[in-house]
């Protein structure tokens, strides 16, 4: 994916805030628990949902990168 790629139409976050937001965070190893932080700082999938997805598929690759 790309940095500026929107993720989440809703709320306007794309794939760099959300990969910034998880390196805010000082541990994230648990992908659900990133993902409502993720969610907190961006606020990211509170609209329709339908990126949902897409961020937990973000969230684990940069878990695991």
């Amino acid at each position: 994916m790309v940095g500026n790629e929107m993720i989440c139409n809703c709320k306007q976050v794309s794939y760099m805030d959300i990969v910034n937001a998880l390196h805010e965070l000082t541990k994230f190893d648990d992908v659900l628990e990133a993902f409502d932080e993720v969610q907190k700082m961006t606020h990211c999938s509170t609209g329709c949902g339908g990126c949902h997805d897409k961020i937990m598929n973000i969230i684990s690759e940069v878990m695991m990168g």
